[in-house]
């Protein structure tokens, strides 16, 4: 009979900690994005040789879709990018000709920032795409352990997730290369209230391989869980001048 109950007790605390585990990941890949968003935003794109300010808005639905449009500056205003499901194209005004990513590029730089593109349209989520396992944990903080599946498209060998015990925020992500090599570190930091909603609404990433070399994302507005038309999703609605 002990070793009975002993059993229930080990399947119901691997049950609670799996849906511990599950809930903080849908979290973290549901973050800045919820049903449905819009949002402003800037990205500052700093180097030991220069520095650039993007303004973008950008439309996202579910995990599956979104939309970039860049406003500023005005050589770049108009460059924008459409994702939907697996599929992702880039549309550059000046020469007026949309081009597909391949899936091999989507570990590829986006507008010379320390992002991929893969960071801006999320293709691979942390539930879905990786197999994830609580590790060491801090007073302050859970660490989750995230792995790439076999089938998944990725350059990381392993992802660490620190998430703030108290809010249950993520506050930093460290990826590390096939060679289990730490490669960047993404920080998230100023959270508050922003478009009804509460997010970390700074995104710091450095990669520890480019001295000098830092990404900043600024939330400067946001509206989230709101109605938006499938047309913003379009093709047609990617090659719109702006």
């Amino acid at each position: 009979m002990k070793k009975f109950i002993m059993s229930l007790i080990l399947i119901f605390s691997h049950s609670v900690y799996s849906k511990s585990l599950e809930k903080l990941l849908d979290r973290i890949d549901r973050l800045h994005r919820s049903d449905s968003s819009e949002v402003q935003m800037e990205m500052q794109i700093q180097t030991p040789n220069w520095k650039r300010t993007l303004k973008m808005k950008v439309w996202t639905k579910g995990l599956e879709r979104t939309f970039i449009t860049i406003l500023a500056p005005k050589k770049d205003k108009g460059i924008s990018t459409l994702k939907r499901d697996n599929d992702m194209w880039n549309f550059f005004p000046k020469i007026n000709k949309v081009i597909k990513v391949p899936p091999s590029m989507m570990m590829g730089s986006w507008m010379g920032s320390d992002l991929t593109n893969d960071d801006l349209v999320k293709e691979n989520t942390y539930r879905k795409d990786f197999n994830s396992k609580f590790g060491v944990e801090d007073q302050n903080y859970y660490r989750i352990i995230s792995t790439p599946k076999p089938e998944t498209v990725t350059v990381w060998g392993k992802v660490e997730i620190l998430v703030d015990k108290k809010n249950e925020f993520p506050i930093k992500q460290i990826y590390y290369d096939e060679n289990m090599e730490k490669i960047r570190v993404m920080e998230m930091k100023e959270i508050k209230k922003i478009g009804g909603k509460t997010i970390p609404t700074v995104l710091e990433l450095v990669p520890l391989k480019k001295k000098g070399n830092k990404t900043i994302i600024k939330y400067t507005a946001a509206e989230f869980n709101k109605e938006i038309s499938d047309s913003v999703f379009s093709k047609r609605n990617l090659q719109k001048r702006r």
